[in-house]
């Protein structure tokens, strides 16, 4: 998914600076963007936090008709020093990139995306396409040592699940409570969809050196005593080994945490890395079809970058 923001501005993020050593709950507030003709809620990067371990972008989607709708449409569109991560609730959107890979993302199925160095993609709700869209996009920045990979695609069918009495935990990505993702990762997180009954009352074991986030997908739920709404997250820092939930009604959530990145790193539009002149860098090799490759069977022009800003790049770290 690309950041269409026509004035995207410069951020550096990452470090340990500003991570709380002990459990927390910040009510982070999206602000909504235009994503084509979908509508998302842009939850990470936030004003108030940056950055949840090496997850550091989240948009949730929907639930929306799009019957007589386009649905979603992305046009090609670059990434460096990243991984997306796509996940859907209901729907189906259609994924094409410069490696080749062309696939068809539906409900609860991972759909990963390893940029490294440079990749391009594309993403469309199918035609035809089911009524409903309803999902969420994320991003995973790379470590340096990882950041400069081959890009690759990758999607599972299969996922862990962990269950207990009114919870169903899908492992998206990484580990949880003894269960493993197959999707590749590059450092210690967690991606888990957490599925609870009406009523359940849980405990979720979890690590008390990761730093978490809860992402309500659907439905009323308390996480750790706060109530949290459909397109709401909540920051709940470290020191865990439990985090309590209670259904209530049928709900869904998505947890994230991780490792706080050690790394600061400089987020721009579509691009991850280290640097004002390697974000510029990237901008000019996309503009000028160098480096990223071509997204071959999309009809229709591919998205071009926005102008960069004339200002200095200011450190910002993970908080503001």
């Amino acid at each position: 998914m690309s950041d269409l923001d026509l004035r995207p501005s410069l951020r550096e993020c990452g470090g340990r600076a500003g991570v709380p050593g002990q459990p927390v709950r910040e009510l982070l507030n999206a602000r909504e963007a235009s994503l084509g003709a979908t509508v998302v809620r842009r939850l990470l990067p936030n004003l108030g936090r940056r950055m949840v371990g090496a997850w550091c972008f989240v948009d949730h989607y929907g639930p929306d008709d799009i019957a007589d709708e386009p649905g979603m449409q992305v046009p090609p569109h670059p990434h460096t020093g990243l991984q997306t991560v796509s996940w859907l609730h209901a729907g189906e959107v259609l994924h094409r990139d410069s490696v080749g890979s062309v696939q068809v993302l539906r409900p609860r199925q991972l759909g990963l995306m390893t940029s490294g160095r440079a990749i391009a993609h594309s993403e469309q709700s199918a035609v035809p396409h089911p009524r409903l869209l309803h999902g969420a996009q994320l991003w995973v920045a790379l470590p340096d040592a990882h950041r400069n990979t081959a890009p690759a695609f990758e999607h599972h069918v299969d996922l862990p699940v962990v269950t207990g009495p009114g919870l169903t935990a899908t492992v998206v990505l990484g580990g949880l409570d003894g269960a493993v993702s197959p999707g590749t990762t590059y450092s210690p997180l967690v991606g888990a969809d957490l599925a609870l009954a009406e009523g359940a009352d849980v405990r979720l074991p979890v690590e008390p050196d990761f730093e978490y986030a809860v992402l309500t997908m659907s439905g009323a739920t308390e996480v750790d005593g706060v109530r949290l709404d459909p397109g709401s997250m909540l920051y709940l820092g470290s020191g865990r080994t439990e985090l309590p939930l209670r259904a209530l009604s049928d709900s869904g959530l998505l947890l994230i945490g991780g490792e706080p990145f050690e790394e600061e790193i400089v987020m721009w539009w579509n691009f991850i890395g280290r640097s004002h002149e390697e974000i510029e860098s990237a901008r000019k090799d996309w503009m000028e079809s160098t480096r990223f490759g071509a997204v071959t069977g999309y009809e229709g022009a591919r998205l071009p970058a926005p102008e960069l800003p004339p200002v200095a790049l200011k450190p910002r770290g993970r908080v503001r």
